[in-house]
């Protein structure tokens, strides 16, 4: 009510309207005439006023008193200002809205618009701010006259200038309201208001920045992108032009928006932080904290973010450079030239830059390794690329912070996020280039050793990548003994682990070229592991290109040059433990997928290949290992002539694998395992005789010892047994030539006879094509009188079976009878003719009997 009454008497006519130049009481007539409807209880007869006085003071001409600013000051300030902000608390919308709209056009005609800040601001003050912004609205319900109210603040800053200090309290706590209001547009201009006031209050302005802070905080997340911009430019201002302790409670904050999906937000932030590197007041206390988010925007997404970054950044560190031009001096006068191999000699960042980084490392890094480890994906990659740009800065200072480099690494290279293993390889890559190798290799070989990893050999793939092929050639010896060392090379049986060891080796020959020469057997133990790994097919394409690069190495030759250079060494580097095999055991993979792709490499290392497979399928090894080890044999004799026999050798140890290695591995012992190990050894011989590099001699020499055996698995379970035992059988008796040894030759056929009552037909084919090569050798013997008796009894049994339900039998029958009627053709006539009758069809007799009777008789 004081106020209210002060208020009043500041707008009776006093001594001062009295003397009042005649335009200026002019004015005030013409104003009191209207005056008087502002006081009216009706809202329609104040509503009418407003307005009329919003037409004579938009509507007046230049000539007139309320054109003139000196003119219009005094009834401005005495009769309109108080009224006119006494109806901003008007009960009606619309007399607010007007009131609002008039002072603005009386503060930018007033002469003196300063005059009216110490009743303006309290005034909007009032109606801005609540007593709870948080929770409670703002006296002015209106979102647009709160806009309005805003937009007359700023406009009061604009004009006001420095004169608005003593009115600080008011202008903030107005603001304090505003830039949490609900309405976006509110908010923006709230921002811009902010910032004006720090520009225009300079030496006052750090009191109260403080107070700004939180609220511009809670409002830099807002849902309205043009709101966060906003947001971020007061900010920058205010604290500019505020209390630099401030700066703490904004990065976190700032450090999120670059995370966000709007450009214009992300470059906000740029603009702000490098803005702050140059101008702020304290920014030597800050460059720890503002050189990461200024960096992290040199890889933004968005190309004219990152020019901007790197523009700020340069500018950053010269100036600083020419702040500290005598710190710097000798740095400057002998500028050393760019390292040798520099990923990027023409884009080096300056000296000021690359210092500023190097000096503030230490601080940097630990909230680096922190955030590099985050559970947040985006938070992980930022902070993964950011890592990357340090160490471009850092070149061989990073030395002194290698180990916890070195740490980070290794756990950041296990990371889910493929950007995050990206910008983690090419930051090992510049430790590689930067950091002497005697110094990382002695920190990372420990690392490794303590916990083998696909990480850690990431890694060490990558620094072996980086690092210069001069500087690596001393030490190359020793990284690949590292790696062919068996806590190294079999650290682990998962892929991605094979799949990195696979990348070391393919770093060391594109990094060392020839300077590798001498280490290949080391490189090639290495991928004979990652070729036994399970699920090693799926790097074919890679093991092959690497074989043919380590190839060309170390002969400029193809990858079966690399296979005979190695392939003796290898077996016996494998051979060597052999004593402790077992089927798990992983020396036993890799030497069966040695032997599996040596290819013709394999005939010139039989001395080393033989000695192996003789010991390790001695019946009393592990009966698994035997398994496997007889499968591999078998492929290799499969393809021989191009593998085992490529230089016709096999024939000298052709005794050592039937006597020492396929008999004991052919006699009948009990079990599943002991049947399965039979029938691998008779595939092995079956391999070994039909890939044609044994002569008919060599045959005939090791029948002797090996079909009591194959006649013996005749009667195996296993139908692949029996079948490959009747082609063996046949292979024998076909190289025999003829009936050599009666006594041993007739105990042939009773066991193939058994076979054709066998339940495969393939079997029983199988043993009818051997009966009659059986019958073929008596013929050639030329003493068929001998065998008269089992040849009829074999005619006999024959008979039957020309009568069987399968008709491919009788076929396979009735030519073994006709081919054998050369014999005794008579003999198997009165046989035939005795058992026609008995059949249920006689038709395959008839054949038989016409087939004999049309030969022609015997001389």
């Amino acid at each position: 009510m004081a106020a209210l009454v002060a208020t009043e008497a500041a707008a009776l006519p006093g001594p001062a309207e009295a003397a009042e130049p005649a335009e200026a009481a002019e004015l005030s007539r013409a104003l009191s005439r209207l005056l008087p409807g502002l006081e009216a209880d009706s809202k329609l007869s104040r509503r009418r006023a407003l307005e009329a006085l919003q037409r004579a003071l938009e509507t007046a001409r230049p000539e007139a008193p309320a054109a003139d600013p000196a003119a219009f000051q005094g009834p401005w300030a005495r009769l309109l200002l108080p009224r006119l902000l006494r109806c901003l608390a008007d009960p009606a919308e619309g007399c607010r809205a007007l009131a609002a709209h008039l002072l603005d056009l009386g503060l930018r005609r007033a002469a003196r618009p300063r005059d009216a800040l110490p009743r303006l601001l309290p005034a909007l003050a009032a109606r801005l701010a609540g007593p709870d912004p948080a929770h409670r609205p703002p006296p002015e319900p209106c979102e647009e006259l709160r806009l309005a109210l805003v937009q007359l603040l700023r406009v009061a800053v604009d004009l006001g200038g420095a004169a608005l200090a003593p009115h600080l309290d008011d202008a903030v706590r107005a603001l304090r309201c505003a830039l949490l209001d609900p309405f976006a547009a509110v908010r923006r201009e709230s921002c811009e208001c902010a910032a004006g006031l720090a520009r225009a209050t300079p030496d006052h302005f750090h009191m109260q920045s403080e107070s700004l802070i939180g609220p511009l905080m809670q409002s830099i997340s807002h849902q309205h992108w043009k709101v966060r911009v906003a947001v971020i430019e007061a900010t920058g201002t205010v604290i500019q032009f505020g209390n630099g302790k401030s700066v703490d409670d904004v990065l976190p904050h700032f450090a999120q928006r670059l995370f966000d999906d709007v450009p214009q937000v992300r470059q906000a932030v740029t603009r702000v932080v490098g803005g702050w590197l140059l101008a702020l007041r304290d920014r030597y206390s800050f460059f720890h904290k503002l050189i990461p988010l200024l960096l992290s925007s040199l890889d933004d997404e968005m190309p004219h973010i990152a020019q901007e970054a790197a523009s700020l950044w340069a500018e950053a560190g010269l100036q600083w450079q020419k702040e500290n031009e005598e710190d710097l001096k000798d740095k400057l006068d002998f500028a050393s030239p760019p390292p040798a191999h520099h990923p990027s000699p023409e884009t080096r960042p300056g000296l000021g830059c690359r210092e500023l980084v190097f000096r503030n490392l230490s601080k940097i890094l630990p909230a680096i390794c922190h955030d590099i480890t985050d559970w947040v994906a985006g938070t992980r990659v930022k902070a993964a690329r950011l890592l990357a740009v340090l160490l471009l800065h850092a070149e061989d200072h990073a030395t002194q912070h290698l180990e916890a480099l070195l740490r980070t690494l290794l756990l950041a290279c296990a990371d889910e996020e493929g950007a995050v293993v990206s910008s983690c390889t090419r930051s090992a890559e510049l430790i590689g280039t930067f950091v002497s190798p005697e110094v990382f290799l002695k920190l990372l070989w420990p690392m490794l050793k303590k916990s083998p990893s696909a990480s850690g050999l990431l890694v060490l793939a990558a620094v072996i990548r980086g690092c210069p092929r001069e500087a690596l050639q001393p030490h190359l010896k020793a990284i690949t003994t590292e790696l062919a060392g068996a806590h190294i090379r079999q650290g682990s049986e998962n892929l991605r682990y094979g799949e990195k060891l696979l990348q070391c080796v393919q770093a060391l020959v594109s990094t060392c070229g020839e300077d590798g020469r001498g280490c290949g057997l080391q490189l090639m133990q290495v991928l004979v592991t990652v070729m036994a790994l399970p699920g090693a097919p799926g790097l074919g394409n890679q093991l092959q290109e690497t074989e043919a690069a380590l190839a060309a190495v170390e002969s400029s030759g193809d990858g079966q040059d690399l296979y005979r250079q190695h392939v003796g060494p290898l077996l016996e580097w494998l051979g060597g433990s052999q004593r402790g095999w077992t089927a798990h055991s992983p020396e036993l993979l890799q030497f069966s997928v040695l032997v599996a792709h040596a290819g013709p490499a394999l005939g010139e290392a039989l001395p080393q290949l033989v000695p192996v497979l003789r010991s390790c399928l001695q019946p009393d090894r592990d009966p698994q290992m035997r398994l496997r080890l007889l499968s591999v044999l078998s492929r290799a004799l499969l393809s021989a002539k191009e593998t085992v026999d490529s230089q016709g050798q096999l024939h000298r140890y052709l005794d050592t694998v039937v006597t020492d290695i396929l008999v004991p591995n052919l006699q009948w012992r009990a079990g599943r395992t002991a049947a399965a190990i039979r029938t691998a050894a008779v595939s092995c011989l079956w391999a070994l005789i039909s890939s044609e590099v044994l002569s008919a001699t060599q045959v005939e020499d090791v029948r002797e010892t090996l079909l009591p055996p194959v006649l013996t698995a005749l009667e195996e379970d296993s139908q692949m047994t029996r079948l490959t035992s009747c082609r063996i059988v046949s292979a024998f008796l076909k190289s025999s030539g003829g009936a050599s040894e009666p006594d041993k030759f007739i105990k042939i056929y009773p066991e193939l006879l058994k076979r054709l009552d066998d339940v495969s037909t393939e079997v029983r084919l199988a043993a009818a094509s051997a009966l009659a090569v059986w019958l073929e050798c008596i013929r050639n013997d030329g003493a068929e009188a001998c065998y008269q008796r089992d040849v009829q009894h074999l005619y006999k049994e024959l008979l039957v079976y020309l009568d069987d339900p399968d008709s491919a039998v009788q076929d396979a029958v009735l030519e073994v009878l006709q081919a054998g009627s050369v014999l005794f053709p008579d003999l198997l006539v009165r046989e035939t003719e005795a058992v026609v009758h008995k059949h249920r069809s006689p038709t395959r007799c008839e054949q038989l009997l016409q087939h004999v009777q049309a030969r022609p008789a015997a001389p």
